[in-house]
């Protein structure tokens, strides 16, 4: 860790471990209320620091970072691990291999678009599952 940093902004830090591809996504992401800092909203301006824990949301799983050394700016890939550790519980990332075997709407390729009663159908049988 060739940087001797006590604090950053969040969302330096989200973008700098690779969390963000953007610091402007980082920022909105902690704007709009989508990053917590153990459990509590902040604002872009927030100061990270050593044992935080961090949690995400991408798509339906929550994931939990905990914050082992701030930066101010980006690092590879490969040097992410000695900022950051992932500790999302089991559960959490159960939630993807799950999806992957829920049913989804099937139509045989080439029948076009669906007509406003199959539309319907779907929209029913999407309701049931």
């Amino acid at each position: 860790m060739p940087e001797h940093v006590t604090k950053t902004r969040i969302d330096k830090w989200l973008w700098a471990v690779r969390l963000y591809k953007t610091r402007s996504l980082a920022t909105e992401a902690v704007k709009n209320g989508k990053v917590k800092v153990n459990g509590d909203s902040v604002k872009p301006s927030f100061e990270v620091f050593p044992g935080l824990i961090l949690t995400i949301p991408k798509g339906v799983v929550k994931y939990q970072y905990k914050v082992l050394a701030p930066l101010e700016r980006r690092v590879g890939a490969p040097l992410v691990k000695d900022y950051m550790e992932d500790v999302t519980p089991e559960e959490e990332k159960m939630k993807l291999t799950t999806l992957e075997f829920m049913p989804t709407a099937f139509r045989e390729k080439g029948t076009g678009r669906p007509t406003k009663k199959e539309r319907r159908d779907l929209d029913d049988w999407m309701e049931t599952e």
